[in-house]
């Protein structure tokens, strides 16, 4: 079995890597400015998991799982589930990942669930390497929205409804982007502790305060039709937040009933807001990029805009204990 995998393996890294090649000359990067299409959907299919919602959604997420994983959590309740935001391209990244931080079975007697969320992308060839990516690894979900930055909210409610519907009885929940490294020691043992009691409504991240964007040429433009008040909710960045995993339905019943916005955190914040949860702040994670010291990289949860080549390197130094000499 073990040489099968590899073989399987080998064989999706070399697709991969003539597919990206391919593309890179032929086509150009798809854009989309979905957010009027996300409108546009205006039919909720009922889902006999929140069959308890009365009032009809203004925002349904009516969308397919075009891959899925039902039956990850069946064998035993993970921990922690982690998901991690990643585009179609990002197969170093996601490699990476599993070789480092991401591992299922870094811990032992500590169940840990990771899987990566994307959408659909325009282009055939790369869903169809997705799928043969999914078919080897088993930890990817992908729903029938089109993946785009618009649509990261999106992203993340899919992850909500799948903890939701398939994994309830989980303890946590990571929600993280594929370019950032975890301290899972920090992580698990420093701030959610497996021998105590879980928490409940329960949200940590890195809290920002702060108000919409009017420029249109920034990255995170709010226009006043779509969100008029002059302050945002406390919302923690979407770089990487942790919670509690009863959270995860709360939030995905919530945003039926909250106008969509394309800035994720921000959306978080404002369905958190709905539900009275205040998230608290917790200096650990960091959601800029920090220059690379052992001594100091051992001090946090989450550090942003790390490259597969860096993860590694990280993860290798941390496994070796130098950082334990700190």
């Amino acid at each position: 079995m073990a040489s099968k995998v590899s073989c399987l393996y080998i064989l999706t890294v070399v697709c991969w890597a003539s597919a990206l090649w391919y593309l890179s000359i032929t086509r150009p990067t798809s854009s989309y400015t979905g957010h009027r299409q996300l409108s546009s959907v205006s039919i909720a299919r009922k889902n006999v998991s929140f069959g308890n919602i009365r009032t009809r959604p203004i925002n349904p997420h009516s969308f397919d799982f075009l891959i899925n994983e039902p039956n990850k959590c069946e064998k035993s309740i993970p921990f922690l589930v982690i998901l991690i935001s990643t585009t179609h391209k990002e197969f170093d990244a996601r490699q990476a990942i599993r070789e480092t931080w991401g591992d299922e079975n870094n811990f032992k007697g500590i169940k840990i669930a990771t899987l990566f969320l994307l959408g659909k992308n325009a282009d055939p060839v790369l869903n169809q390497m997705v799928e043969q990516e999914s078919q080897i690894f088993h930890d990817i979900i992908v729903e029938d929205f089109i993946d785009s930055y618009h649509n990261l909210t999106l992203k993340t409610l899919m992850g909500m409804r799948w903890v939701a519907t398939f994994c309830s009885k989980a303890k946590y929940v990571m929600k993280t982007d594929s370019d950032i490294f975890v301290n899972m020691d920090n992580l698990i043992y420093k701030l959610l502790k497996p021998n105590t009691k879980p928490r409940r409504r329960y949200f940590t991240g890195y809290v920002i305060n702060g108000g919409p964007i009017r420029d249109v040429r920034s990255k995170w433009y709010m226009p006043r039709d779509l969100y008029p008040d002059s302050n945002y909710p406390p919302f923690c960045s979407g770089t990487g937040y942790i919670f509690s995993a009863d959270v995860a339905e709360l939030i995905y019943k919530t945003s039926l009933h909250t106008r969509l916005l394309h800035l994720e955190d921000v959306y978080v914040g404002l369905c958190l807001r709905k539900l009275g949860i205040h998230p608290f702040q917790n200096s650990g994670f960091n959601h800029w990029k920090m220059a690379y010291s052992l001594c100091r990289y051992r001090r946090v949860i989450t550090v942003h805009q790390i490259t597969p080549e860096e993860m590694h390197r990280i993860w290798n130094d941390m496994s070796s204990k130098k950082h334990l000499r700190c």
